[in-house]
């Protein structure tokens, strides 16, 4: 069974920084992908960042570049999403969904590309 673990949350103040966790189970970090997308209240799902584990290609959106960093430790199945410079404007809840079983990585990440999801992870940053 794949299962999608997200940790990390919180509240912050800007200027802050949080690292998310994206635990994964249930297949091989080799030939996965991994997508971290945020949706704010009111707003529509947006495709944040993503990594192709095999060779650790990555994407950032515009609104995140040059303040987060995506990874992974591939020996422990589980992706990070680094946030420095946080501002209000990242407040959302955040979610990690895998692709799995393809090297291809549609950049930006669209929802419906990938196929397992995790729970979500609230971050809210304070002015």
């Amino acid at each position: 069974e794949v299962q999608l673990v997200e940790s990390g949350g919180g509240l912050v103040p800007a200027g802050g920084s949080l690292r998310l966790s994206c635990a994964a189970s249930g297949f091989t970090s080799d030939n996965s992908v991994i997508g971290w997308f945020r949706q704010a209240p009111g707003k529509e799902r947006e495709g944040v960042s993503c990594i192709r584990r095999r060779d650790g290609s990555v994407y950032y959106a515009d609104s995140v570049k040059g303040r987060f960093t995506i990874s992974s430790d591939n020996a422990k199945n589980t992706v990070y999403l680094q946030m420095n410079n946080l501002k209000p404007e990242d407040t959302a809840v955040y979610y990690c969904a895998a692709l799995v079983g393809q090297w291809y990585m549609p950049a930006p990440p669209r929802d419906g590309d990938y196929d397992y999801w995790g729970q979500g992870t609230q971050v809210t940053v304070s002015s």
